[in-house]
């Protein structure tokens, strides 16, 4: 180790939870196309907006991706007024807020899981190849409610007993959602209109 090696200070991630960045540490995804860590912040439940994703039949381009919440959000703005308004959010002095893809969404609720309910363990549901740790298959009892007091049902920043959209896109049809009730996985029409909770992220290396 040289000695600007040793001289560096140590770079410490903030703690899944912790107020940052405009809003509440989520976790880490990483680029599967590039191998950059991304840390991911959640917006404060003041900040959730509810809309139709976009509309059935018409495939968005640059709309597919996993981990990329802002590039799927700017592909959808103009013919989404849902993703329109999160891109002109202003929150904590950031105004890179987004709708967060589906492996990012995953983590919102894995780590920040509302209820004491029993998960939806079917399909693929957890499976999060992206996550730093990699995400495995919910069971019934993993995860369990949040730690996280504010986030739990009933506190000032839980996320609602309902349907959320990602941004991320399945076919012209549909776009993949998620029920914070019990973690279930799923693809939805895109005409529906669901809550979303903002997103942005930081580069970590």
């Amino acid at each position: 180790m040289s000695a600007v090696e040793k001289a560096a200070p140590a770079v410490t991630t903030p703690a899944i939870g912790q107020a940052y960045g405009g809003g509440f540490v989520t976790g880490i995804t990483r680029d599967p196309a590039t191998g950059k860590r991304f840390l991911n912040i959640t917006a404060g439940a003041e900040h959730e907006l509810v809309g139709k994703w976009g509309e059935y039949g018409v495939k968005i381009e640059g709309a597919d991706s996993f981990t990329d919440s802002l590039a799927n959000t700017q592909a959808m703005a103009a013919g989404s007024e849902l993703a329109a308004k999160v891109l002109a959010l202003s929150i904590g002095g950031y105004n890179d807020w987004a709708i967060p893809a589906r492996d990012v969404q995953e983590l919102q609720y894995r780590n920040f899981k509302p209820t004491t309910e029993e998960n939806w363990a079917s399909s693929r549901n957890g499976d999060n190849p992206n996550s730093e740790p990699v995400g495995l298959l919910y069971s019934e009892e993993d995860p369990v409610q949040t730690i996280h007091t504010a986030f739990q049902e009933g506190g000032a920043e839980a996320f609602r007993d309902t349907w959320y959209w990602s941004s991320s896109q399945r076919s012209a049809n549909f776009a993949f959602d998620m029920y914070f009730d019990d973690g279930f996985q799923l693809s939805l029409d895109k005409v529906n209109e669901l809550r979303i909770r903002p997103v942005r992220s930081e580069l970590i290396d």
